[in-house]
């Protein structure tokens, strides 16, 4: 196990405030859960370098402006962004040059913290900026409420408020990687396409080559920006097209298959396992009370 790290300058005004909590047992296996919160106005030359901290972390800037060093890179940290980490990595953040530095911070862990983690780093780390400040300042504040008056209900709805903050800066930082005013048209066209044809037999040599470009430029370039590939897409498409059949036809589970675009029964099952962790006939009987 690697050693823990941490040093740090506290240099932050007297109204500042940082709150320690334990969670509870059912907090801590069932919900996210805070493990320190605070406010703090901080003044040079305050700074935090740490590593090896089973924890995640989320610094929103107020005012004034910090610097994050991590993954190799500087961030200067402006008036309205926020950034995200992991605390297992090195990390130092720390005022910018000779002004204060006002922030509200958190640090939890819990529920699906990495997977939601992984998620805000699949395409690339950077502080987000935010559009609707309000609603992180007014939810961080109302976390730290929470951890400082605690109730019966507070945990839960912590957790909650968690959620939701991890959701808005999931969402911002997506829109700032791309948006789909910046999806090429070719592949808004091809998305229509699909829809339309979804059952018919499946080629991505084809597609390309309709468009004029390499298999490997297209599903490069499908994935960076639908999420997901051309083939797993059409997939979805046919099994969600196949638990209608399940539920509102009489058909047997080969008759779908065929229906759905697969020419092979045992095929179609095992793909509907994969992803639903049931057969279609389990499906069918499940989702029609039989």
């Amino acid at each position: 196990m690697k050693e823990y790290l941490e040093r740090a300058s506290y240099t932050w005004s007297s109204d500042s405030v940082r709150l320690i909590n334990t969670p509870t047992q059912t907090a801590r296996s069932k919900f996210f859960y805070v493990q320190e919160v605070g406010y703090f106005k901080t003044e040079p030359p305050y700074f935090t370098e740490r590593e090896n901290l089973n924890s995640y972390l989320i610094v929103y800037t107020i005012s004034g402006r910090g610097v994050l060093e991590y993954g190799g890179q500087k961030y200067p940290i402006y008036p309205g962004q926020a950034f995200y980490i992991n605390c297992i990595p090195h990390q130092y953040y720390a005022c910018m040059g000779g002004e204060h530095w006002e922030i509200l911070w958190l640090h939890f862990n819990g529920g699906t913290a990495r997977g939601y983690y992984e998620e805000f780093v699949k395409n690339r780390f950077a502080p987000v900026r935010l559009q609707d400040t309000f609603f992180i300042e007014s939810t961080m504040r109302r976390i730290l409420s929470l951890t400082q008056k605690k109730d019966i209900h507070s945990e839960l709805i912590s957790s909650n408020l968690i959620v939701n903050l991890l959701t808005e800066l999931l969402i911002r930082s997506s829109s700032e990687s791309l948006s789909l005013s910046a999806m090429p048209d070719y592949l808004k066209h091809l998305l229509k396409d699909l829809e339309n044809r979804f059952l018919e037999p499946f080629s991505l040599e084809e597609y390309a080559g309709r468009i004029g470009l390499s298999k490997y430029h297209l599903s490069r370039e499908f994935r960076k920006y639908v999420g997901t590939t051309m083939n797993e897409y059409v997939i979805t498409m046919r099994l969600n097209y196949a638990k209608e059949l399940l539920r509102y036809s009489k058909e047997s589970v080969g008759e779908i298959a065929y229906a759905c675009g697969m020419n092979h029964v045992s095929h179609f099952i095992n793909l509907f396992r994969e992803r639903e962790g049931m057969t279609p006939l389990k499906y069918r009987k499940e989702w029609n009370g039989v």
